[in-house]
Protein backbone atom coordinates (compact mmCIF):
# COMPACT_ATOMS: atom_id res chain seq x y z
CA UNK A 1 0.00 0.00 0.00
CA UNK A 2 3.03 2.26 0.11
CA UNK A 3 3.39 4.85 -2.64
CA UNK A 4 7.03 5.65 -1.92
CA UNK A 5 8.14 3.35 -4.75
CA UNK A 6 7.62 6.39 -6.98
CA UNK A 7 10.74 7.93 -5.40
CA UNK A 8 13.03 4.91 -5.77
CA UNK A 9 15.58 4.22 -8.49
CA UNK A 10 15.72 1.22 -10.79
CA UNK A 11 19.42 0.73 -10.10
CA UNK A 12 21.62 0.64 -7.00
CA UNK A 13 23.26 3.99 -6.35
CA UNK A 14 27.07 4.19 -6.56
CA UNK A 15 29.10 3.58 -3.43
CA UNK A 16 29.61 6.89 -1.65
CA UNK A 17 26.52 8.63 -2.99
CA UNK A 18 24.35 8.06 0.09
CA UNK A 19 26.98 9.16 2.66
CA UNK A 20 27.51 12.29 0.55
CA UNK A 21 23.78 12.94 0.51
CA UNK A 22 23.63 12.52 4.29
CA UNK A 23 26.57 14.90 4.74
CA UNK A 24 24.80 17.56 2.68
CA UNK A 25 21.51 17.06 4.55
CA UNK A 26 23.16 17.34 7.97
CA UNK A 27 25.04 20.47 6.93
CA UNK A 28 21.85 22.10 5.65
CA UNK A 29 19.97 21.13 8.80
CA UNK A 30 22.71 22.59 10.99
CA UNK A 31 22.22 25.95 9.28
CA UNK A 32 18.44 25.85 9.72
CA UNK A 33 18.44 24.25 13.18
CA UNK A 34 21.69 25.09 15.03
CA UNK A 35 20.64 23.05 18.05
CA UNK A 36 21.89 19.54 17.36
CA UNK A 37 19.22 16.85 17.08
CA UNK A 38 19.48 13.76 19.26
CA UNK A 39 17.89 11.26 16.87
CA UNK A 40 18.61 10.52 13.22
CA UNK A 41 16.20 8.85 10.78
CA UNK A 42 17.52 7.38 7.56
CA UNK A 43 14.41 6.51 5.56
CA UNK A 44 15.11 5.40 2.02
CA UNK A 45 11.61 4.64 0.66
CA UNK A 46 12.49 0.96 1.02
CA UNK A 47 14.55 -1.25 3.29
CA UNK A 48 17.86 -0.03 4.68
CA UNK A 49 19.22 -3.59 4.78
CA UNK A 50 18.27 -4.38 1.19
CA UNK A 51 21.65 -4.80 -0.54
CA UNK A 52 20.14 -3.40 -3.73
CA UNK A 53 19.15 -0.20 -1.94
CA UNK A 54 21.99 0.71 0.45
CA UNK A 55 25.44 -0.65 -0.51
CA UNK A 56 27.06 -2.39 2.45
CA UNK A 57 30.29 -0.59 1.52
CA UNK A 58 28.60 2.64 2.68
CA UNK A 59 27.82 1.32 6.15
CA UNK A 60 31.05 2.44 7.86
CA UNK A 61 30.64 6.07 6.75
CA UNK A 62 26.92 6.09 7.59
CA UNK A 63 27.57 4.54 11.00
CA UNK A 64 30.31 7.08 11.69
CA UNK A 65 27.92 9.94 10.99
CA UNK A 66 25.23 8.33 13.12
CA UNK A 67 27.57 7.97 16.11
CA UNK A 68 27.01 11.64 16.96
CA UNK A 69 23.35 10.85 17.64
CA UNK A 70 21.76 8.98 20.53
CA UNK A 71 19.53 6.94 18.23
CA UNK A 72 19.39 5.88 14.58
CA UNK A 73 16.06 4.82 13.06
CA UNK A 74 16.05 2.90 9.76
CA UNK A 75 13.33 1.15 7.75
CA UNK A 76 13.36 -2.59 7.17
CA UNK A 77 10.93 -5.08 5.68
CA UNK A 78 10.15 -7.81 8.25
CA UNK A 79 11.41 -10.45 5.79
CA UNK A 80 14.84 -8.77 5.70
CA UNK A 81 15.53 -9.16 9.41
CA UNK A 82 18.75 -11.14 9.00
CA UNK A 83 21.53 -11.63 11.50
CA UNK A 84 24.30 -11.50 8.89
CA UNK A 85 23.30 -7.98 7.80
CA UNK A 86 21.88 -6.18 10.80
CA UNK A 87 24.30 -7.24 13.53
CA UNK A 88 27.45 -6.10 11.64
CA UNK A 89 25.89 -2.68 11.16
CA UNK A 90 24.86 -2.52 14.80
CA UNK A 91 28.48 -3.21 15.78
CA UNK A 92 29.65 -0.38 13.51
CA UNK A 93 27.37 2.01 15.39
CA UNK A 94 28.99 1.16 18.70
CA UNK A 95 27.40 1.28 22.13
CA UNK A 96 26.69 5.01 22.13
CA UNK A 97 24.02 4.96 19.42
CA UNK A 98 20.91 2.86 19.80
CA UNK A 99 19.53 1.21 16.66
CA UNK A 100 15.78 1.28 16.07
CA UNK A 101 14.21 -0.71 13.24
CA UNK A 102 10.97 0.56 11.70
CA UNK A 103 8.81 -2.28 10.35
CA UNK A 104 5.55 -2.06 8.44
CA UNK A 105 2.92 -4.26 10.05
CA UNK A 106 0.16 -2.37 8.20
CA UNK A 107 -2.65 -4.27 9.94
CA UNK A 108 -3.14 -7.14 12.35
CA UNK A 109 -6.28 -8.21 10.47
CA UNK A 110 -5.09 -11.60 9.15
CA UNK A 111 -7.21 -11.71 6.00
CA UNK A 112 -6.57 -8.10 5.03
CA UNK A 113 -2.85 -8.48 5.70
CA UNK A 114 -2.76 -11.43 3.32
CA UNK A 115 -4.67 -9.50 0.65
CA UNK A 116 -2.19 -6.61 0.89
CA UNK A 117 0.39 -8.98 -0.62
CA UNK A 118 3.13 -7.83 1.73
CA UNK A 119 4.57 -11.32 1.98
CA UNK A 120 4.22 -11.64 5.75
CA UNK A 121 1.65 -12.86 8.23
CA UNK A 122 1.18 -12.12 11.91
CA UNK A 123 3.40 -15.01 12.99
CA UNK A 124 6.34 -14.01 10.78
CA UNK A 125 6.03 -10.43 12.00
CA UNK A 126 6.11 -11.66 15.60
CA UNK A 127 9.28 -13.64 14.88
CA UNK A 128 10.99 -10.60 13.39
CA UNK A 129 9.93 -8.45 16.32
CA UNK A 130 11.22 -11.06 18.78
CA UNK A 131 14.58 -11.16 17.00
CA UNK A 132 14.88 -7.37 17.29
CA UNK A 133 14.14 -7.43 21.01
CA UNK A 134 16.56 -10.21 21.92
CA UNK A 135 19.34 -8.39 20.06
CA UNK A 136 18.87 -5.24 22.12
CA UNK A 137 17.31 -3.01 19.46
CA UNK A 138 14.12 -1.00 19.53
CA UNK A 139 11.09 -1.59 17.35
CA UNK A 140 8.98 1.03 15.59
CA UNK A 141 5.84 -0.21 13.82
CA UNK A 142 3.86 1.35 10.99
CA UNK A 143 0.09 0.76 11.15
CA UNK A 144 -2.29 1.72 8.37
CA UNK A 145 -5.52 3.39 9.44
CA UNK A 146 -8.27 2.04 7.19
CA UNK A 147 -6.49 -0.23 4.73
CA UNK A 148 -8.58 -1.54 1.82
CA UNK A 149 -11.43 -3.98 2.36
CA UNK A 150 -12.56 -2.41 5.69
CA UNK A 151 -15.46 -0.05 6.33
CA UNK A 152 -15.12 2.90 8.70
CA UNK A 153 -16.15 1.14 11.93
CA UNK A 154 -14.00 -1.89 11.09
CA UNK A 155 -11.13 0.47 10.32
CA UNK A 156 -11.14 1.97 13.81
CA UNK A 157 -11.55 -1.42 15.47
CA UNK A 158 -8.62 -2.92 13.57
CA UNK A 159 -6.44 0.14 13.98
CA UNK A 160 -6.86 -0.30 17.74
CA UNK A 161 -6.32 -4.05 17.57
CA UNK A 162 -3.23 -3.50 15.42
CA UNK A 163 -1.88 -1.06 18.03
CA UNK A 164 -2.43 -3.72 20.71
CA UNK A 165 -0.71 -6.34 18.55
CA UNK A 166 2.29 -4.08 17.87
CA UNK A 167 2.76 -3.31 21.55
CA UNK A 168 2.41 -7.01 22.37
CA UNK A 169 5.24 -7.61 19.89
CA UNK A 170 7.44 -5.22 21.87
CA UNK A 171 7.08 -1.98 19.90
CA UNK A 172 8.24 1.14 21.68
CA UNK A 173 6.84 3.47 18.99
CA UNK A 174 3.86 3.18 16.65
CA UNK A 175 3.22 5.43 13.65
CA UNK A 176 -0.38 5.58 12.47
CA UNK A 177 -0.56 6.25 8.75
CA UNK A 178 -3.90 7.10 7.13
CA UNK A 179 -4.04 4.97 4.01
CA UNK A 180 -3.59 7.27 1.01
CA UNK A 181 -4.20 6.74 -2.66
CA UNK A 182 -1.38 7.34 -5.10
CA UNK A 183 0.12 3.93 -5.81
CA UNK A 184 -2.28 2.88 -8.55
CA UNK A 185 -3.64 -0.18 -6.80
CA UNK A 186 -5.74 1.86 -4.40
CA UNK A 187 -7.31 3.79 -7.24
CA UNK A 188 -8.43 0.50 -8.78
CA UNK A 189 -9.81 -0.72 -5.46
CA UNK A 190 -11.58 2.60 -4.95
CA UNK A 191 -13.28 2.27 -8.32
CA UNK A 192 -14.60 -1.12 -7.18
CA UNK A 193 -15.82 0.30 -3.87
CA UNK A 194 -13.22 -1.59 -1.83
CA UNK A 195 -11.25 1.40 -0.58
CA UNK A 196 -11.82 4.93 0.66
CA UNK A 197 -9.49 7.04 2.82
CA UNK A 198 -10.29 7.15 6.54
CA UNK A 199 -12.33 9.94 8.00
CA UNK A 200 -10.34 12.41 10.12
CA UNK A 201 -12.18 11.34 13.26
CA UNK A 202 -11.11 7.73 12.70
CA UNK A 203 -7.45 8.74 12.67
CA UNK A 204 -7.92 10.93 15.77
CA UNK A 205 -9.77 8.19 17.64
CA UNK A 206 -7.07 5.63 16.86
CA UNK A 207 -4.39 8.06 18.04
CA UNK A 208 -6.30 8.75 21.26
CA UNK A 209 -6.69 5.02 21.90
CA UNK A 210 -2.98 4.36 21.42
CA UNK A 211 -1.77 7.25 23.56
CA UNK A 212 -4.17 6.47 26.39
CA UNK A 213 -2.82 2.93 26.63
CA UNK A 214 0.42 4.35 28.03
CA UNK A 215 2.47 1.48 26.57
CA UNK A 216 4.73 3.57 24.34
CA UNK A 217 4.77 6.51 21.97
CA UNK A 218 2.04 6.70 19.34
CA UNK A 219 2.12 9.20 16.49
CA UNK A 220 -0.30 10.13 13.72
CA UNK A 221 1.24 10.87 10.32
CA UNK A 222 0.18 14.33 9.12
CA UNK A 223 1.64 14.05 5.62
CA UNK A 224 -0.91 14.95 2.91
CA UNK A 225 -3.49 15.59 5.61
CA UNK A 226 -5.50 17.73 3.20
CA UNK A 227 -6.45 14.51 1.39
CA UNK A 228 -8.43 13.52 4.49
CA UNK A 229 -9.83 16.96 5.20
CA UNK A 230 -10.08 19.17 2.09
CA UNK A 231 -11.60 22.11 3.99
CA UNK A 232 -8.63 24.39 4.73
CA UNK A 233 -9.87 25.67 8.10
CA UNK A 234 -10.86 22.27 9.43
CA UNK A 235 -7.62 20.76 8.08
CA UNK A 236 -5.56 23.40 9.88
CA UNK A 237 -7.39 22.67 13.14
CA UNK A 238 -6.98 18.92 12.66
CA UNK A 239 -3.27 19.29 11.97
CA UNK A 240 -2.80 21.41 15.10
CA UNK A 241 -4.58 18.85 17.28
CA UNK A 242 -2.64 15.91 15.85
CA UNK A 243 0.71 17.65 16.11
CA UNK A 244 0.05 18.67 19.70
CA UNK A 245 -0.95 15.10 20.59
CA UNK A 246 2.14 13.78 18.80
CA UNK A 247 4.48 16.11 20.67
CA UNK A 248 2.87 15.99 24.12
CA UNK A 249 1.59 12.38 23.98
CA UNK A 250 -1.61 13.60 25.55
CA UNK A 251 -5.13 13.99 24.17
Amino acid sequence: MCDLWRHTLEETVPVGAIPEQLEMALAADQVEHPRRAQWLKLYNAGSFFDSQAIPAADWPKLALKAQSFERLVVECHPKLIREDRILPFQRLLGSGTRLELALGLETAHPEVLERLNKGIDRESFQRSAHWIRIHDMDLRVFVLVKPPFLNESEALEWACRSIDFAFDCGANTISLIPTRSGNGALESLSARGEFAPPRPETLESALAYGIQLGRGRVFADTWDLEKLEPDAIRCSSLRARLEQANQMQRI
